[in-house]
């Protein structure tokens, strides 16, 4: 199950306790909220900066795990989009590597929106040739969270092996008043 939204994925996770369900943070995450996620989530998808990474190790080092991460990656350079530059992916890899409370196990991106998914495919093949050049080993980096309900079709023929549609199940998100906007 992926949730965008901090608090509303651990009331979802409280109300669904007696259910076997794993439970992933698709939506970017604020480092104030960052000891209430680690060890509640089985995968962050959104570890956005450096600033994030660290957070999320001392807080998974005080509680004696490792947690599971993606390094988001702004490939298409939005300015209204969180991540990592591709040109920066390597240094924040490198430095993830060495940290004892996270496990990288992969990359995440969101494409820009537009009419003909076609037009984002580059995105996609990017990010999987990225970490297709950054894998040491088969196992590394083998997960890419990239393609949502307009586009992942295209994600899934460039090598997606997570995909966010939450909006293509459930139909467009209700706003609700005085809700973190925490979501991407």
């Amino acid at each position: 199950m992926g949730e965008n939204r901090v608090q509303e994925a651990l009331e979802k996770q409280a109300e669904l306790s007696d259910l076997p369900l794993e439970w992933h943070l698709i939506g970017h995450l604020q480092t104030n909220k960052v000891k209430q996620v680690v060890g509640r989530f089985a995968l962050i998808h959104s570890v956005d900066s450096m600033r994030l990474l660290h957070a999320i190790d001392q807080a998974a080092r005080a509680k004696g795990i490792r947690q599971d991460i993606l390094l988001q990656v702004n490939v298409a350079e939005e300015p209204t989009k969180f991540g990592f530059r591709i040109d920066a992916v390597p240094e924040a890899l490198q430095e993830a590597r060495r940290l004892a409370g996270v496990t990288v196990r992969g990359f995440m991106t969101i494409a820009p929106y537009v009419s003909d998914p076609e037009e984002v495919r580059w995105v996609f093949r990017r990010l999987a040739e990225l970490a297709a050049r950054e894998r040491r080993d088969p196992s590394e980096l083998a997960q890419l969270s990239m393609g949502m309900s307009s586009d992942y079709p295209m994600a899934i023929a460039e090598g997606a092996t997570l995909v966010r549609i939450g909006t293509g199940i459930f139909g467009e998100r209700p706003g609700r008043p005085g809700l973190d906007e925490e979501a991407t």
